[in-house]
């Protein structure tokens, strides 16, 4: 499965200066969930802010400039070479696309799944997710957190395939 996981804001925020721009405690169990075990594929300034290849996961970093190669990471120049690389090395495993918002805008199109966090405020930043068609896919509340910054799982699951 190919599949893409993010967390933005009412305003689609998902990043400002290179960071996440909120901290809200548990809103990060579903990627950890979701994406141990499996493969994530980053972009170099997402990959860049973690420091390190993720623990459990095989990453695919996408870079035209850099390269990476630690345990269970390695380098693509393309979002298509990093999903070919993903299933060559990591066979039968699901892969997540987690970041930023330029492989997010490349990866809408070609994703079976997206796993959404709705964080119910807005928050100024400077990282957006893009505008999607939403009736190419269904969409599932998985479930609703409260809380002083209350968010929402939800699954949008492509029509077509």
């Amino acid at each position: 499965m190919l599949a893409l996981i993010v967390a933005y804001t009412r305003n689609r925020v998902i990043g400002n200066k290179g960071k996440i721009p909120w901290k809200i405690k548990g809103e990060q169990k579903r990627f950890r969930e979701l994406t141990t075990g499996n493969v994530v594929i980053m972009g170099r300034k997402s990959y860049e802010e973690i420091g390190r290849p993720l623990p459990n996961r095989f990453t695919v970093v996408v870079s035209t400039t850099a390269g990476f190669e630690a345990e269970n990471c390695t380098t693509a120049s393309s979002l298509q070479e990093a999903v070919e690389k993903a299933e060559k090395l990591q066979p039968g495993k699901n892969i997540y696309i987690s970041g930023g918002a330029g492989l997010y805008g490349e990866a809408v199109g070609l994703v079976e799944k997206m796993y959404i966090t709705e964080v119910e405020a807005e928050i100024d930043g400077d990282t957006f997710f893009p505008e999607f068609d939403e009736s190419l896919f269904t969409k599932t509340i998985d479930e609703e957190v409260d809380g002083e910054i209350p968010y929402t799982y939800v699954t949008y699951t492509r029509k077509d395939r």
